[in-house]
């Protein structure tokens, strides 16, 4: 697996390792426990595998035109690793109510098969093409792909040791 997705996977871990269902659920009123946050990063990880096969099933890449508000947000998110706090999941990727001990042993798998999707699209496509739009960021190469999912997941595994009272 790309370093970016197995450190992502290996933070994951270390967050939420030997957390017990009830350390799980945790959290300040109005906002998701760490349950809920593993499930929304296992539903952003299952709709990237879901664009990915769409693309090698069609043989081609799917992404469109950068506009330049697009270039200035994967600047900031892929470029410079910074994920700007306060906006809300699109609601595909929302929380639906997994069980934490489905959803724990449900996330490396899905990783797994990102990766090896981004693998074989960029091996099919080549490193430097756009392969599939992010509902935010736009157009994105596979290595985009994979350093957006390690930034975003790093910031939901600090809100994550936050709700478990973890410290790093």
């Amino acid at each position: 697996m790309n370093s970016y997705l197995e450190r992502l996977r290996q933070e994951l871990e270390d967050a939420t390792g030997g957390a017990s269902p009830s350390a799980l659920a945790q959290a300040p009123a109005g906002k998701w426990n760490a349950s809920q946050i593993l499930e929304h990063l296992f539903l952003t990880y299952k709709n990237t595998n879901r664009g990915l096969a769409k693309c090698l099933d069609k043989g081609a890449p799917l992404a469109t035109r950068t506009t330049l508000q697009q270039r200035f947000a994967t600047l900031l998110v892929v470029n410079l690793g910074y994920l700007p706090g306060g906006r809300k999941a699109p609601e595909g990727v929302a929380p639906r109510g997994m069980l934490p001990q489905e959803v724990q042993q449900a996330i490396a798998p899905e990783l797994q098969k990102m990766g090896s999707g981004l693998d074989d699209c960029e091996r099919r496509f080549g490193a430097r093409t756009k392969i599939m739009d992010h509902p935010f960021l736009g157009p994105l190469t596979a290595g985009e792909w994979r350093r957006f999912h390690w930034v975003h997941g790093r910031h939901h595994a600090r809100q994550i040791r936050e709700r478990m009272g973890k410290s790093r």
